[in-house]
């Protein structure tokens, strides 16, 4: 709920997946959830009372999503509209079990280095690897599309070094059992937004957009 450019980040994403075409959003909430409950009367909200980790958040989504595909974005992440509509559409062509978004950096080591080959399927994705130990530098950025298998693969993930259930295991799990994932380049404005000094950041990439 911290402001971006005059209205709260997470109102800008949501003005940004309606623009996308996409009206049916579920918001997994915690801390404050009254707030942000009261100011997005239209959305649909789920509660995770404890946090632990990404895919527990993702499986508090199942009886939403039911047995139809369904995008995930993480809370933090600013980026095009056409990103989110343009992995959709990827996902439905590939006939993928998932979609990871991701972006070209020079060292992944802050979010999950992401390995794939010439057509690119996926091959391995490494949660939060030593700085300097990665051999690709595409970098999982906080957008996915997922068949509902994913909540079967989230049943079974262990918790982390981190002590935490993360996507990343599940994502993991799907390249183990040889189900297609693929990356999605994603193109235009994007910005993790997880520290106070990058809200000036977002707010030039929303200013010049």
């Amino acid at each position: 709920m911290l402001p971006i450019a005059g209205k709260p980040m997470l109102e800008h994403i949501v003005d940004r997946l309606r623009g996308a075409g996409i009206d049916d959003i579920l918001v997994a909430v915690g801390y404050r959830r009254e707030v942000i409950e009261a100011h997005f009367p239209s959305l649909n909200f789920v509660t995770q009372e404890v946090v632990e980790g990404t895919a527990a958040a993702v499986k508090l989504g199942q009886d939403f999503a039911g047995r139809e595909p369904f995008l995930l974005t993480f809370g933090d992440i600013l980026c095009d509209a056409g990103n989110y509509s343009g992995i959709a559409e990827m996902f439905a062509r590939r006939n993928a079990a998932a979609v990871i978004g991701v972006k070209r950096v020079d060292d992944p080591w802050q979010g999950a280095a992401v390995y794939a080959d010439e057509s690119g399927r996926v091959s391995q994705i490494v949660e939060k690897p030593a700085p300097g130990t990665s051999a690709t530098n595409w970098n999982s950025a906080g957008l996915y599309a997922f068949a509902p298998i994913v909540f079967d693969e989230i049943d079974r993930v262990k918790k982390s070094p981190r002590g935490e259930y993360e996507i990343t295991s599940a994502i993991e799990q799907l390249i183990a059992a040889c189900e297609p994932v693929f990356l999605f380049e994603m193109h235009g404005a994007w910005k993790d937004v997880g520290r106070p000094e990058d809200l000036d950041a977002a707010a030039g990439i929303l200013s010049s957009a």
